[in-house]
């Protein structure tokens, strides 16, 4: 269950069109930051125990329990990029801290049983398995071929776009070549970058925009609320320089059919090898669909057109009148 602190939700109640997201620590952390030592376990060199300490917190994304990441307008979508940076440095910081964890579940088939639209970060003291996984492939390619892993594959995915689902200037979203879950993709920034942290004005306002993109599109494909397993894999803050990294988000949906039929990971694929049910590139096409027919209905509504906000109303777009193609470029110029 999500609980907000109750200074925190009056303080919600009292100014709910100036406060969009909100950050408190989690009452039930998965890491110690009680300050007391604790001794390793070791058994017979086999099995090793040790307390992980760190920092859990909860990042409500909107005041109204209605909204998702794909109804929520860009305007309130930019102040949630904001806020995930400003916790990435506030948190990473911190001398005990050496990875901070993104990450959002969505969907009571993710095992979120709060419909509020919310989402997550452990700071850790450690660098977790998937990203330290990561990092040594990328160390390695970056040794034997003097380049950025996942800059080379973008270059790759964009002269070849099959599998790409859509992009605007600062990022593209793909079907990984190596996906296992049906509509699983990978959100990449075009330019080279570590973390958030190293992103520009311009460039949180396109990861806010193609957040929206590839959120609408999922919701879209089955004509439900599309659930997820979301996060960022992005540098250690460990004080090293990490030039290996290049920030990026992936998106795990377990739908494969329909909006009751999902993917279960058992059998063979548990203890052989994972298989594809459909391909990349035919998942691409089935979202890039998606995400063209939404636009068709009604593209993404910019700041300086947002319209109303009342529950009910389709948050986030323009219902078609074709203004919202010059409007990111307003946002930019006003806010920067």
């Amino acid at each position: 269950m999500l609980h907000v602190p109750r200074e925190l939700a009056s303080d919600w109640s009292a100014e709910p069109c100036l406060l969009g997201t909100l950050v408190f620590d989690n009452d039930y952390p998965a890491l110690f930051n009680d300050g007391v030592e604790r001794k390793d376990f070791v058994q017979s060199n086999l099995l090793v125990v040790g307390g992980e300490y760190g920092i859990c917190r909860v990042v409500c994304f909107s005041p109204r329990h209605d909204l998702t990441i794909s109804l929520m307008s860009l305007l309130d979508l930019d102040q949630l990029v904001n806020v995930w940076v400003g916790q990435y440095k506030e948190l990473g910081a911190l001398p005990f801290i050496n990875y901070v964890q993104i990450f959002e579940n969505r969907g009571a088939m993710m095992g979120a049983s709060n419909p509020h639209p919310h989402g997550q970060i452990w700071a850790s003291s450690s660098v977790p398995n998937e990203p330290l996984k990561e990092q040594a492939r990328k160390q390695q390619y970056g040794a034997d071929h003097g380049s950025c892993l996942l800059c080379d594959y973008l270059k790759l995915e964009r002269e070849v776009p099959d599998r790409l689902v859509c992009e605007n200037q600062h990022f593209s979203v793909v079907i990984p070549f190596w996906a296992i879950w049906p509509f699983e993709t990978l959100i990449l920034p075009h330019r080279h970058v570590g973390a958030i942290s190293d992103l520009g004005r311009d460039e949180c306002v396109g990861l806010a925009d193609i957040l929206k993109r590839l959120t609408t599109a999922y919701d879209s494909l089955f004509h439900v609320p599309f659930p997820y397993s979301m996060g960022f894999h992005q540098r250690p803050t460990d004080g090293e320089l990490h030039t290996e990294w290049h920030v990026h988000i992936h998106f795990y949906p377990p739908l494969l059919r329909s909006a009751t039929v999902r993917k279960f990971m058992v059998g063979y694929e548990m203890l052989g090898t994972p298989q594809r049910d459909i391909t990349p590139e035919t998942a691409a096409t089935y979202l890039r669909d998606s995400h063209s027919r939404r636009e068709l209905e009604g593209c993404w509504r910019m700041p300086g057109n947002t319209g109303s906000n009342s529950p009910g109303t389709k948050v986030g777009y323009c219902g078609g009148t074709g203004s919202c193609s010059t409007s990111l470029k307003r946002f930019l110029s006003v806010s920067a």
